[in-house]
């Protein structure tokens, strides 16, 4: 089992966003469990849907009536409209629990709960890793958009965006930036940040290239004859 629940960066310009959610798990419908909301230990909510890769574990060894800590992936409907989608928990007390229960018949001393299921970020932490496409530091708005892996078959789903508080210079505007993110309530909020790289620009001719220019000549030619 990993020590830690979000993965290592891999490669250098890797995008990803990616948190965890200390909170109580409610389906809004129990007919449907998979769309319903999280209740953070202050009792706030944030809308959220189950992956299916997690509704097995949630259903058969979780008590839905405690708060557990999530991984969750974050996304923006609206600007201060903070979605989540479940894709796993951090709880090596419930998940290693054979081991656990084959200790205390040996007399062994376990580690108590409070110690492992948490990071050292602490609660609300997220790593968010992206193109910066947009910020302005007098209001502390900035934008992320973020590009996802391939799926199985070969497609690739379309980039999003996550909106930010924080600030960051606007040199920096479209560079490669990696954040280390708090969530307050509804809200992403900047706590330290990495400027990795300029943006490649995007393939096409330069306004005013050599190519453009010939073919303005050809078509005044074309329309003198």
């Amino acid at each position: 089992m990993r020590d830690h629940p979000i993965p290592p960066v891999t490669e250098p310009l890797q995008y990803r966003a990616i948190g965890i959610v200390r909170g109580q798990y409610m389906p809004n419908d129990p007919g449907k469990f998979t769309r319903g909301r999280l209740v953070d230990i202050d009792g706030f909510e944030l809308e959220a849907v189950v992956l299916g890769r997690v509704m097995t574990l949630m259903r058969r060894h979780l008590d839905m009536n405690e708060p557990h800590l999530w991984v969750v992936y974050p996304r923006c409907r609206e600007s201060d409209f903070l979605h989540l989608q479940i894709a796993g928990i951090w709880e090596p007390t419930t998940l290693s629990s054979l081991q656990k229960n084959e200790n205390n018949s040996n007399g062994q001393e376990t580690i108590p709960v409070s110690v492992l299921d948490q990071i050292p970020e602490g609660d609300d932490y997220f790593s968010i890793r992206g193109e910066l496409i947009y910020t302005k530091p007098d209001t502390e708005d900035l934008v992320l958009k973020i590009r996802q892996r391939s799926r199985a078959d070969g497609s690739r789903p379309l980039p999003f965006k996550l909106n930010l508080k924080g600030k960051i210079p606007l040199e920096n505007l479209r560079h490669f930036v990696s954040l280390d993110v708090r969530r307050r309530g509804n809200q992403l909020c900047l706590e330290e940040h990495k400027i990795l790289a300029p943006m490649p620009t995007r393939g096409g001719k330069k306004k005013g290239s050599k190519s453009s220019i010939v073919r303005k000549i050809s078509a005044k030619t074309k329309n003198h004859n």
